[in-house]
């Protein structure tokens, strides 16, 4: 444990563990063994949760923890929020890269790979060895299937099954790839559209004199 760790009240942290300058890991925490966190990230943070009432954003008391599971490795600036009620977890051997955030009682299996600046919101669930390239977007209460590859600045919207998807809001990626084909073309299939709009005019102006 390097210098200016803050670790929190009933945290128990495994052995074999390496936890980086500046880390801040609060309370209810439980960390296994051989986790490696980088400078920077804070484990137990509260979630984003808030209800209105009389005009006004009334935050929701998060008194649930964090369970990181063993062989995880967490990037710098890692945001990694504790549970409502319950824990957020981190499955063995999962890896997240740099400033990823993780929403309160998110659950990620093992061996996934969750590369930089992915948000995954409240809720999710994530199957194991499940890839979500930079800078994935999932929305809240999602379930993504086992062994799932999610391509770089996806949006995730609803539920997906085991495959590989692309875009946003994500569909599977070789429909993706026809439809980059497709969209690249557009200004030229535009422009021969208009050409044959204005040719239907003029042989139906020829046929209506």
């Amino acid at each position: 444990i390097y210098p200016f760790v803050y670790i929190g009240e009933n945290t128990k942290i495994g052995n074999n563990c390496v936890i980086y300058p500046n880390v801040t890991i609060r309370e209810n925490v439980k960390i296994g063994n051989k986790v490696i966190i980088h400078s920077g990230s804070v484990i137990g943070s509260d979630g984003f949760g808030y209800v209105f009432d009389n005009g006004v954003h009334k935050k929701i008391p998060q008194v649930g923890g964090v369970i990181i599971e063993d062989d995880v490795e967490i990037g710098s600036n890692v945001s990694i929020d504790r549970a409502t009620l319950g824990n957020t977890i981190i499955g063995k051997g999962t890896k997240i890269d740099n400033l990823s955030q993780i929403a309160h009682n998110v659950k990620i299996g093992s061996n996934s790979l969750i590369i930089a600046q992915v948000g995954i919101a409240g809720s999710t669930e994530i199957g194991d060895y499940v890839t979500l390239g930079g800078q994935v977007g999932i929305a809240d209460h999602t379930k993504i299937e086992s062994q799932t590859m999610i391509g770089a600045q996806s949006g995730i919207m609803g539920n997906v099954a085991k495959g590989i998807y692309s875009g946003s809001p994500a569909i599977p990626h070789r429909e993706w790839l026809k439809a980059q084909a497709i969209f690249a073309r557009l200004p030229e299939m535009h422009k021969k559209i208009k050409e044959l709009e204005d040719k239907l005019k003029e042989l139906e102006g020829r046929n209506n004199p």
